[in-house]
């Protein structure tokens, strides 16, 4: 048996920039108020759509509760992962990382741990 948790800790991480990217703060102007409660955009969502939708909101509303109570320069190294993740390259880093690969590398490994133990700990892991 080997353990996959490296690989669903960058889908959850992935997802999870996926959600943040796509997050707005101020409601959309124009909206109808007879649709401003609406659960979905789309008029086609079954039932099963929209609970998969809600559980995975759920989720990555978690994911963003546990990633902000983190410290510098964990959360810095969750961020820059999540981004690299999401666009599948290493190309994205942080002035607020170490220069030093090596450092950098230790850093990223403490903080994938930490957000893994949290994840654990709420029971999405």
């Amino acid at each position: 048996m080997r353990n996959d948790s490296n690989v669903i800790l960058d889908d959850i991480l992935s997802r999870w920039h996926h959600h943040c990217k796509h997050y707005s703060p101020v409601p959309i102007a124009g909206a109808d108020p007879m649709f401003r409660n609406a659960v979905s955009p789309k008029g086609w969502d079954s039932t099963a759509d929209i609970a998969d939708d809600t559980v995975n909101a759920a989720q990555m509303k978690a994911v963003d509760f546990h990633v902000s109570e983190m410290r510098d320069p964990h959360k810095a190294a969750i961020y820059i992962l999540a981004r690299n993740c999401y666009t599948g390259r290493e190309v994205w880093f942080s002035p607020r990382l170490p220069a030093d690969k090596e450092e950098r590398r230790v850093i990223v490994l403490e903080a994938r741990n930490e957000l893994c133990r949290r994840l654990m700990a709420a029971g999405m892991l």
